[in-house]
């Protein structure tokens, strides 16, 4: 039942690749200006030059084998020349995304632990101030755009108040190697007199981003983990229990809490894809030097190959995510594959 499970999983991963491949394929085509430059990224090329990327890129040949080679090409990490930069897209990926990763991972890592706790307070008081104090706090967080946040957030506490820095990862009186491409990691391994100061300036950089990138998915948390706790605590099992005596924290550490946790693993699974795509957002206004920041910027130079390759990236790393998301809530809920049996 697992294994069939994950085949269905990883069926409908494979057609997803194959559906944003073709998607990616006819962009070339689709961009303004010839499809060889689009494809290649190479412009002002010679005639020699030309006749070597049309054998190259199989440009004399239907679509069908056009496409075959374009999947060998990403295969083996060659996704065309950026125009702005004239170097590799596939190299500016793998030197800006973990910066992106980084974010999505601390601010989902804040959505945890304050949404949980904070919906299952709310839960245990419902109907009752602190119920009604959290429920008020996530309707203003839900509603507010994330730029105007940033802004706010910039305005008070960058500007007026001077305690958080208003953009980059970190002061330019460090220089740190990357390693993992997370800061904060690097920072700790790499070994240099002044790596605490470092340290300290890092998440200085990072406190207001992060705050600002998990504001919605820590209200969706909270609503998700309060709903969830409620319909728990509604099953029958949670009344007989409560019948024999038992407290309100008995109930909810020791019966509700862990049957009311499965639908939220699915759910925080899910916000780290919407985080990626959050992201865009708040690296634009922080100057945050991910893949976000560096795709929107693409957009405004029409740079096509480095559109072409940030929108495959992005798209398949939310897909993979997503299907890893359901695939480890249905390993800690059985009854899942059950429900989910003859569906893709």
């Amino acid at each position: 039942m697992i294994l069939d499970y994950i085949l269905r999983r990883f069926a409908l991963l494979m057609f997803m690749m194959l559906t944003l491949s073709i998607f990616t394929f006819s962009l070339s085509f689709l961009f303004p200006g010839d499809a060889l430059t689009n494809l290649s990224g190479i412009t002002n090329s010679t005639f020699s030059q030309t006749s070597a990327l049309e054998d190259k890129f199989h440009f004399t040949d239907n679509y069908v084998v056009q496409y075959f080679a374009f999947l060998d090409r990403i295969l083996h990490g060659d996704w065309g020349v950026s125009f702005a930069s004239g170097e590799s897209v596939f190299q500016h990926i793998k030197d800006l995304f973990p910066a992106t990763l980084e974010l999505s991972v601390y601010a989902l890592f804040v959505s945890v632990a304050v949404g949980v706790p904070a919906g299952i307070l709310a839960s245990a008081y419902y109907k009752r101030w602190p119920d009604k104090f959290i429920n008020s706090g996530t309707l203003i967080g839900y509603s507010m755009p994330v730029f105007w946040l940033a802004l706010l957030l910039i305005m008070v506490f960058s500007l007026q108040l001077g305690w958080f820095p208003m953009s980059g990862r970190m002061g330019l009186l460090y220089e740190i190697e990357p390693v993992t491409g997370f800061i904060l990691i690097d920072i700790i391994a790499d070994d240099f007199p002044y790596h605490g100061m470092a340290f300290l300036d890092a998440l200085h950089h990072l406190t207001l981003p992060t705050i600002v990138l998990a504001m919605y998915p820590t209200t969706v948390l909270v609503r998700f983990t309060r709903d969830s706790m409620l319909k728990v605590l509604d099953q029958s099992y949670i009344k007989t229990a409560r019948a024999k005596g038992l407290n309100r924290a008995q109930l909810i550490i020791h019966h509700a809490l862990r049957n009311a946790l499965l639908p939220v693993i699915k759910q925080i699974g899910l916000q780290f894809s919407t985080l990626i795509t959050l992201a865009m957002i708040t690296e634009v206004i922080f100057s945050w030097p991910g893949i976000g920041r560096w795709l929107i910027d693409s957009i405004y130079q029409r740079d096509y190959p480095a559109i072409q390759g940030g929108l495959l990236a992005v798209s398949m790393f939310v897909i993979l995510a997503t299907i890893i998301a359901e695939l480890t809530y249905t390993l800690f809920d059985p009854l899942s594959r059950n429900q989910a049996h003859g569906k893709v």
